[in-house]
């Protein structure tokens, strides 16, 4: 598949996963692997200071708008932007675009949100979502990629317009609440990314999230990313010492058997991941895009290249779209 054709498949995509599984790395992957395609790109970020922009090597960013990446010099790239939204900000915007300036800033210093939300759960979802929705309709880049709350919240996260709905039946709140519900339900607008690690409990998490947001939400799922995974390596099963030898190595006392651990290690490592990945795909009929384990503490940019390239890679070897969905 032509990866513009993919990353053109819905105008937002919203990447969630559960803690720990890489779900920002591979926001910040997707994002890069887009503009590399010619699509400029916006991230919104909702969660605080997630590290995303270490990735790119640039400092963080909040609600204005920051390029991370800037294109025009690698075959035709496109810009990669960022901004992060709080609730706060987008009722102070939303109030402000709507002639009520003077008391926006007051009540979000007087902690109105907070009481709101204890009344109409969700409301804090929906603001934040009602300006990823302003967002979209403005095109205010090819491609908007949303780096979702983790899994348990992301279900309530996207639940809360269905929610918002069902609560307050007239007003402004339904109306915004629609309209972000009309974004989501729309595979040509909207599609949820899901990002696991090839492990046990987080592939059991990720089909359960997966059915939970395409039931109870009625949201379009793009491809599975599945994340860290070890790169095979050649002669794993050979012996040490006789690889040394025919190498003219030399080995130290100790080291033949530490390599023969190592070696063991990673052929059972490697033996888990490719029966999850198959029962992955077993539990959950989606296309997988597989990015490589990197064995690094801190990612950044140079990181970063290898997870776009790999991602691009697996694109290419998907399917054409067919009806919209790979």
């Amino acid at each position: 598949m032509d990866p513009a054709q993919f990353f053109q498949a819905a105008r937002v995509v919203i990447v969630a996963g559960k803690g720990g599984v890489g779900k920002t790395a591979v926001t910040a992957t997707m994002a890069r692997a887009a503009a590399l395609s010619g699509l400029s790109t916006l991230v919104i970020e909702v969660e605080g200071k997630s590290g995303l922009a270490s990735l790119y090597g640039q400092p963080p960013f909040d609600y204005d708008e920051v390029v991370l990446s800037k294109g025009g010099g690698h075959h035709g790239a496109a810009d990669v932007r960022a901004r992060a939204l709080t609730s706060d900000d987008a009722l102070i915007e939303y109030l402000e675009d709507h002639g009520m300036s003077r008391i926006s800033k007051r009540l979000a210093a007087s902690g109105a949100i907070d009481m709101v939300s204890t009344a109409a759960p969700g409301i804090k979802d929906i603001l934040l979502l009602g300006k990823v929705k302003q967002l979209e309709v403005a095109r205010a880049a090819d491609l908007i990629v949303l780096d979702a709350p983790a899994a348990g919240h992301a279900i309530s996260f996207l639940r809360s317009p269905r929610g918002l709905m069902d609560a307050v039946r007239v007003g402004p709140i339904n109306a915004q609440a629609a309209d972000v519900l009309a974004m989501l339900t729309d595979p040509a607008r909207c599609q949820v990314v899901l990002v696991t690690l090839p492990e046990e409990t987080p592939v059991n998490e990720l089909v359960e999230t997966a059915y939970s947001l395409e039931d109870e939400v009625g949201l379009a799922l793009g491809p599975v990313v599945v994340n860290s995974i070890y790169p095979d390596v050649v002669g794993l099963e050979r012996d040490p010492t006789e690889a040394a030898a025919e190498a003219g190595a030399f080995l130290h006392p100790g080291e033949a058997e530490a390599l023969r651990t190592a070696a063991h290690f990673r052929r059972d490592r490697m033996a888990l991941q490719a029966e999850q990945l198959e029962r992955l795909g077993d539990l959950l009929p989606l296309p997988q895009l597989r990015l490589p384990y990197v064995f690094a503490a801190d990612l950044g940019p140079d990181d970063l290249a290898v997870l776009a390239d790999a991602m691009l890679d697996g694109i290419r070897a998907l399917p054409d779209l067919v009806g919209g969905t790979p």
